[in-house]
């Protein structure tokens, strides 16, 4: 038999990782013996992936415990298998895994959890730029009707259904036990701050849709005009967005 091609051999690899099936062109002493050796293998490859996920999630895996983690991970590893060597990128699809995950159910909020948890990774990997300060902004703010955003690349706005920000900072390491609603909606800011360090802040709901319309392009009127729920206060939320590094410019009209 003649030695497959490399694209072919790479190709019968990668499905022999997903299903355990030998690829053609392995060959040992024994046909068993080649068997068990990529047996190995594989087993060796959905281990590194399943601890790259974990750290991707560590408080999906603290909540749902390291085996049983594990277990999920080599589900998830076969329904969504990484489609690039950038293993930062995996896990794009893990809430929606979650969701419809049947023996999760009665976790409904592991899904908003996990959302939060990549968008800290997100943040993360973001591209460098430099914010703006304090005086840029109140030179800006002069004409606010027609002032534009722009954001730091990392700045992510989350709008949960559950508590997860609650419960995400409620696993972090020394966080004290508290009762939580998990029922409760959320909404937070991510982003990584002027010190390199991926932020989680809490959002109001008015803050959230006003934060939403911001970095949907709208102008700053525009976007307060959005807050549905009384006790939104623009400037200060305006200097919470500028202490911490989240914006880069501003504009007005269509430059921004």
């Amino acid at each position: 038999m003649p030695a497959p091609s490399e694209p072919a051999f790479t190709h019968a690899f990668a499905r022999g990782l997903r299903t355990g099936e030998l690829p053609a062109g392995i060959t040992a002493t024994a046909p068993e013996e080649a068997e068990r050796r990529f047996a190995v293998y594989r087993n060796n490859v959905a281990h590194g992936l399943s601890r790259a996920l974990a750290a991707r999630f560590p408080v999906i895996e603290r909540l749902l415990g390291a085996d049983y983690f594990a277990a999920l991970a080599r589900a998830y590893l076969a329904a969504s298998p990484p489609r690039t060597p950038q293993l930062y990128l995996w896990g794009e699809d893990f809430a929606a895994f979650l969701a419809t995950f049947p023996p999760l159910r009665q976790l409904p909020y592991l899904p908003d959890v996990a959302r939060l948890e990549w968008l800290r990774g997100l943040a993360w990997h973001a591209a460098d730029a430099d914010p703006v300060g304090a005086a840029e902004l109140a030179a800006a703010a002069q004409a606010p009707a027609d002032l534009r955003l722009r954001f730091h690349p990392s700045v992510h706005v989350l709008r949960a259904r559950h508590a997860a920000v609650t419960i995400w900072a409620a696993n972090q390491p020394g966080a004290p036990p508290q009762e939580i609603d998990a029922m409760r909606p959320e909404a937070a800011l991510v982003l990584r701050d002027r010190n390199d360090v991926v932020q989680v802040l809490p959002l109001s709901p008015s803050e959230a849709e006003v934060a939403a319309g911001l970095l949907r392009g709208l102008p700053l009127m525009a976007a307060i005009a959005l807050a549905t729920t009384p006790g939104l206060d623009p400037g200060g939320f305006l200097f919470t967005l500028v202490r911490h590094g989240a914006l880069t410019a501003f504009a007005t009209g269509d430059s921004a």
